[in-house]
């Protein structure tokens, strides 16, 4: 690709992808060289260099080019990263000398090989500035990060504990008893449908309840192995008044209506045994105004802040919320998004720093008690300063084994929020983030709302911008507790907006089959990418459901239908796959091909067997994934070299028969049923032919 524009000047040229004009590739660890080179006409102007680093604040600086010894048209310069963690961002101006105009080359904002584009202004990198032209962007990580291996790759299952499982010996009229508030709905049938109306008196506040507990899930521990889930990401599990729990009225009591401190141990025990692993849902932001740390309502024994305001007391809790005064006279506070059930704290407060991140505090309490790190809730809300203490006390807790995995919709390496760019994954705060970019380019693929390039080019651009550690302990999902469903995404039904028509509205037969067949394209693409493949509790047998609370539905245990039994052993039979090949976990990424309809990429190990961390791992050096989206035509895919291949058969323990001829001495890849045993070449090359809203998957021998 050659650049010439309305400057007159042609062959520019900048790939930040390519090793030939950016090394190393992608994010690097502090005080790394990197080495950027750009291409310009021999008798052009002379390229100089500008770039700004930092986080908070960011410093700017320009150099000049030398002639590079590679190419005749080439010009080069090495620099070191800064010591400390942060941004660094980057372009090139040149100087025309006859009009003494400037003009740029800045980052493209669509270009597959991250080249760039001329300008005539230059980049803008300053938070508060928008950011058009853009820059090149190198996120510099602390060169001391590591994740935990085990994250590494893992399947994680999200459960919403009132609605995947009741326990054995659940009762209704015991869980009445044990925490009735006047505003709770308790549902008799764990098949009626979720609430939207809420009570008479008080309208929907999120307070019906269907009976899930953490025994419940317990006693589904068997489905979740067959799921082969690895972790467990629970959404609240404290004490507090809605079905949510996100409105925390107790950090340190585990909810009665999910079984209190008994059905924790009991769960906690189940899933050690299975060797599945848990984090918590970390609400620190936020309280629930029901709360003993609050207590607007005066239900919990000791005063609360809102109560030491009202009453004239004494409160502990009371530097942890802002008030003030209305005009006439009432009391206002801070509250998260202006909701007056969910008053904001002070994260900044020691006292409140103390109870949450101390020695003694809440993280630590439950690291104790079994759990592998926390999800934190609307991380972007937290100061860093926060975040980098919660780490350093998981750290510390697990041995650098434990997880904080954020709340961060956005690019998390140059995510900004009140002003700043964040330091979310360079190593001091975050060892996860969830993967909401993933969702966005893999929906809008399958859907036709983005081009196999443009997706392409999404991810592409994740994988420049993640440090390696962290992108492969990403949280890949494609639904979850805040978006609609994923079958309803892939179907194509418009969101009706009023949550009457929401509830009413179910997918027709032909939407149903259209979602499920995406969405098994969509496991395909989770559990071949790099990071944690991510499954919604019930996503695996298509639950439908637009925005919360019609996301939240119970899982239909002894329900199923033949479709959902089936999509459901695609779901067991993929995710052991994943668990199988240590090379869809920490292996190398390739695109092979992305264009329109087609979507091929590769998983491989390099030729000593190592993976993308440097670690030997056993099984295939190579796994090939082709996704055709399209609805009508079958789409092929040629392979530039003679490969022996095993084809992935999810359909039965069989294996998949093909057209080409049987390699009688080729190696077996896997013992294991799901995976079959023949070998075949194609000519001279392997040719894919993919049918429509199908794929195929193939694991090379060598």
């Amino acid at each position: 690709m050659t650049h010439t524009g309305d400057h007159g000047i042609p062959d520019i040229l900048h790939r930040s992808r390519s090793l030939t004009y950016r090394n190393p590739f992608g994010a690097v660890p502090s005080g790394t060289c990197v080495t950027l080179a750009i291409d310009a006409p021999d008798n052009g102007p002379t390229p100089i260099l500008c770039y700004a680093y930092g986080l908070y604040t960011l410093t700017y600086h320009e150099m000049s080019m030398g002639k590079s010894d590679a190419s005749l048209n080439r010009y080069e310069v090495t620099l070191r990263m800064s010591a400390d963690a942060g941004l660094f961002f980057y372009w090139f101006k040149f100087f025309r000398g006859d009009n003494g105009v400037n003009f740029y080359y800045v980052r493209s904002s669509g270009d597959m090989t991250g080249a760039g584009r001329l300008s005539d202004v230059p980049a803008r990198v300053g938070p508060h500035e928008i950011h058009s032209p853009h820059a090149f962007q190198i996120t510099v990580f602390d060169e001391t990060m590591r994740t935990p291996d085990w994250m590494k790759g893992a399947l994680i299952y999200q459960i919403f504990p009132d609605r995947f499982s009741r326990e054995s010996s659940f009762s209704i009229e015991a869980v009445q008893a044990e925490d009735d508030k006047p505003e709770r709905i308790f549902h008799e049938s764990w098949d009626e449908d979720v609430d939207i109306d809420g009570k008479p008196d008080t309208g929907y506040v999120a307070c019906d309840f269907f009976g899930g507990s953490l025994r419940g899930i317990a006693e589904k521990a068997d489905y979740l192995q067959q799921m082969n889930v690895e972790l467990i990401y629970l959404n609240p599990i404290f004490k507090a008044r809605s079905n949510h729990r996100y409105d925390t009225g107790d950090y340190l009591e585990v909810d009665p209506l999910l079984g209190g401190q008994a059905g924790y141990d009991a769960f906690a025990r189940e899933m050690k045994a299975g060797n599945i692993r848990f984090i918590l849902d970390g609400v620190f932001n936020h309280t629930g105004a029901d709360s003993r740390y609050f207590n607007k309502y005066g239900r919990y024994p000791e005063t609360g802040a809102y109560q030491a305001l009202v009453e004239g007391g004494i409160s502990r809790y009371s530097s942890w919320y802002s008030f003030s005064k209305g005009k006439s006279g009432e009391i206002l506070y801070d509250s998260w998004w202006g909701f007056p059930e969910l008053p904001n704290v002070d994260e900044n407060d020691l006292t409140f720093r103390d109870f949450i991140l101390g020695p003694h505090g809440v993280v630590a309490h439950w690291l104790r008690q079994g759990a592998s790190g926390f999800r934190l809730d609307v991380s972007d809300e937290l100061p860093d300063s926060f975040i980098r203490e919660m780490k350093k006390r998981v750290s510390a807790e697990t041995n650098g084994e434990g997880v904080v995995l954020g709340e961060v919709w956005e690019d998390a390496s140059n995510k900004i929020s009140y002003g700043t760019y964040r330091d979310f994954i360079l190593g001091r705060t975050h060892d996860s983030a969830m993967g909401y970019p993933f969702k966005d380019a893999v929906i809008g693929f399958l859907t036709g709302a983005l081009s196999a390039r443009e997706a392409n080019h999404r991810l592409e651009t994740q994988r420049e911008n993640y440090p390696a550690p962290i992108h492969s302990c990403v949280m890949n999902l494609l639904s979850s507790h805040d978006i609609p469903r994923a079958v309803n995404l892939l179907a194509g039904v418009k969101d009706p907006g009023d949550r009457r028509l929401q509830k009413s509205t179910r997918l027709t037969d032909d939407q149903l089959e259209l979602g499920f067949r995406l969405h098994r394209l969509g496991f395909v693409f989770q559990i071949g990418y790099i990071g944690c493949p991510t499954v919604y509790y019930g996503d695996e047998v298509g639950m439908e459901g637009f925005r919360d609370p019609l996301n939240r539905r119970t899982y239909p245990w002894g329900r199923l239908s033949q479709r959902q039994e089936e999509q459901l052993a695609f779901f067991r039979r993929l995710g052991r796959m994943r668990k199988l090949f240590p090379v869809l976990r920490t292996g190398y990424y390739r695109t092979l091909e992305a264009e329109e309809d087609l979507f091929v990429f590769e998983r491989t190990l390099d030729d000593d067997g190592k993976d993308l961390f440097g670690s030997e791992r056993d099984g295939p050096r190579r796994i090939v994934f082709a996704l055709n989206r399209s609805r009508e035509r079958s789409l092929s895919v040629s392979l530039s070299e003679e490969v022996s291949v095993s084809e992935f058969d999810w359909r039965s323990d069989a294996a998949m028969i093909s057209d080409a001829p049987i390699v009688s001495d080729a190696p077996i890849i896997s013992d294991d049923p799901i995976i079959s045993d023949a070998a075949f070449i194609f000519e001279k090359r392997t040719v894919i032919n993919v049918g429509p809203l199908d794929f195929r998957i193939f694991i090379c021998a060598g």
